[in-house]
């Protein structure tokens, strides 16, 4: 019987470890537009079948941003049905204080996603709901949540992977037999996943567009 397979992906850190990578190769712009399941359907082997790829994020407060990832997870909702589901926290302001200027402003801090992450890596095994779990993140507040799993759950496989850019040595040491995979060594794949300007509806009755930042 093959195994069930779910990626659990810190949208956050995945995007900003893109962005990093992409100014160090402009080409990794390419992994902007893409279909997220095919990206990391390239990695499963003959003995895994894809349950769904979980995103979690949050709207950004720039309305440009928000317009990108509205663009950008519609095309993959129109591609992919049930095998992409986005788990949503929210950004607020938080209130800073800069000491050195004596000056007050207001930060954007991005909030739930790492408790949404802990809730459902540790309910889908306790749902049975999955075999294999793959950890998209080099967050190291995710280990709490790994090493409870390794613990409760021995027969669940566990994998992580590093975004562009990212690395979490904390994370690595969590893994088993400390193996990672470094997606900044993946760009082929991310070339392959890249989707096409125009993602429609079979009956053209919907349909998602690159922004136009994103063209390259």
């Amino acid at each position: 019987m093959k195994k069930r397979v779910i990626f659990y992906v810190d949208g956050f850190n995945f995007y900003y470890g893109l962005k990093s990578q992409v100014k160090i190769n402009p080409e990794w712009r390419k992994g902007y537009w893409i279909d997220i399941v095919k990206l990391f359907e390239q990695f499963l082997s003959d003995n895994d079948t894809l349950v769904k790829v979980k995103y979690f994020t949050a709207a950004p407060l720039s309305i440009g941003k928000r317009s990108r990832q509205s663009a950008l997870f519609k095309a993959n909702d129109l591609l992919n049905g049930d095998k992409f589901e986005i788990i949503r926290g929210k950004y607020i302001n938080k209130d800073m204080f800069c000491p050195n200027c004596k000056t007050h402003f207001s930060k954007p801090e991005e909030k739930r996603t790492d408790v949404n992450l802990a809730v459902h890596l540790i309910g889908d095994c306790a749902l049975d709901n999955v075999d294999k779990i793959v950890l998209v993140t080099a967050d190291s507040d995710l280990v709490p949540p790994l090493e409870f799993i390794k613990n409760n759950y021995p027969n669940i496989l566990l994998k992580v992977y590093f975004p562009p850019s990212n690395y979490s040595s904390d994370l690595k040491n969590t893994s088993p037999r400390r193996k990672v995979i470094l997606l900044k060594n993946n760009l082929r794949k991310f070339e392959n996943a890249q989707m096409d300007h125009k993602i429609s509806k079979k009956d053209n009755s919907d349909s998602a567009t690159i922004p136009d930042k994103w063209i390259i």
